[in-house]
């Protein structure tokens, strides 16, 4: 691989492992002690796949200090079981482990039930399994012609076969071939890793995601955090669900080209009067203010309650409702139909400000322009009144 040689094994197996823990590909290459370019072409080259075997010492393999407390157990006439609990390991590990090193010879038991210890020896196991882990190893689909040409065509544009079902598939075409099988990780791995000479790298861009290498995983403390002392939509109050009573809001973001500028939008459910938020940036303590400004222009029966996503933008809602008195309650995850007329709203705000343009370039003036033309279209749900129009009846009632 290029931009390998000459850097230790253990240097770059602690990139690869800090890549697979999650980490960045700069905080890889900062645990493995080499650059940051030097650990993008280690990326780059893998596809995203580890380019070194990462599995001793994980935890999961026996090492070599379990291998020779292996053979002195059974030099002392120690049972699988008993060495098995005295290593932590289950006695199917321990009995596997013996059976592997000894491959060929059947007599492994001896007549009292013990394992011959001469059979056992941990530096010829060890071996072993560093053959068994090197890598990289020749792909089943370099060495099988015909199962490597059956994928290829499933996972051709013609075809659009996910690695799963390719795999799902081969099991009915050919039921009675053990030799036509191959596991969904084996497809990918040859699709991203140079130098395996599999399958064409080309035949990526008919993956459903179109990626060219594979994305790493994020750490669990990488995700996006639930925001503290939410109040979940199951427990907003049932007028707010049948619309019969006015002010209560939904609320989200209108993203622009690559997420680096928005939009706050907030719609009332009942009239579907809608109100636009100059945003600078998306800081929680921005969005906050904007929702804080606009909201102090509505009339206190207009203030009851905001529903919005569980973004980080609303981080702060807890001074948002300090500030405002407004409740606020937050949908489930992943769930947008629970702000359906926000959602709806959204669409009909792309005509204005299409994805992937630069919502930053859009004056305040401009929003609020915007909004009226909005508010002054007929809707069907309102038996053909505007929101304006709707909006001034709930006004004029209250």
């Amino acid at each position: 691989m290029a931009g390998q040689p000459g850097f230790p094994f253990e240097v770059r197996r602690a990139f690869w492992r800090a890549v697979r823990d999650g980490c960045t590909l700069e905080e890889a290459a900062a645990v493995a002690g080499v650059s940051k370019t030097c650990g993008l072409v280690w990326f780059r080259d893998g596809g995203g796949m580890p380019t070194v075997s990462l599995a001793e010492g994980s935890g999961r393999y026996l090492c070599f200090d379990e291998r020779e407390e292996i053979a002195l157990g059974l030099a002392a006439g120690e049972g699988v079981r008993a060495i098995a609990r005295r290593l932590g390991r289950a006695p199917s590990t321990i009995s596997r482990e013996i059976r592997r090193e000894v491959r060929g010879n059947r007599r492994v038991f001896n007549p009292d039930g013990t394992i011959a210890a001469h059979r056992y020896r941990a530096g010829v196991a060890q071996g072993q399994a560093r053959a068994a882990a090197r890598r990289p190893k020749p792909a089943k689909l370099v060495t099988h012609p015909r199962l490597r040409d059956y994928v290829q065509d499933k996972l051709s544009c013609r075809a659009h076969l996910s690695p799963e079902q390719i795999t799902a598939a081969l099991v009915i075409d050919f039921p009675d071939d053990e030799g036509m099988r191959i596991s969904p990780e084996a497809i990918y791995q040859s699709l991203y890793v140079q130098g395996r000479g599999a399958l064409r790298r080309e035949l990526a861009a008919c993956l459903r995601t179109g990626r060219a290498v594979r994305k790493p995983h994020r750490r669990p403390d990488q995700r996006r955090a639930r925001n503290a002392d939410m109040v979940m939509i199951s427990e907003r109050p049932a007028e707010v669900a049948d619309r019969a009573v006015p002010g209560h809001w939904e609320g989200d973001l209108i993203l622009g080209a690559h997420n680096a500028s928005a939009i706050g939008t907030l719609v009332e459910r009942t009239t579907r009067f809608t109100m636009l938020l100059h945003l600078p940036d998306q800081r929680a303590e921005t969005v906050r203010q904007a929702i804080a400004a606009t909201i102090a222009t509505l009339p206190s029966a207009m203030r009851r309650s905001l529903t919005w996503d569980q973004g980080s933008e609303l981080a702060q809602h807890v001074q948002l409702r300090l500030d405002t008195g407004i409740e606020i309650y937050f949908c489930d995850p992943r769930s947008p139909w629970q702000r359906g007329t926000n959602e709806n709203t959204n669409g009909l705000l792309r005509q204005y400000f299409p994805k992937s343009t630069d919502l930053a370039i859009h004056g305040p003036e401009e929003l609020a322009e915007v909004a009226a033309g909005l508010n002054s279209r007929p809707r069907k749900t309102l038996g053909w009144r505007t929101p304006a129009q709707a909006l001034a009846e709930v006004l004029s009632a209250t």
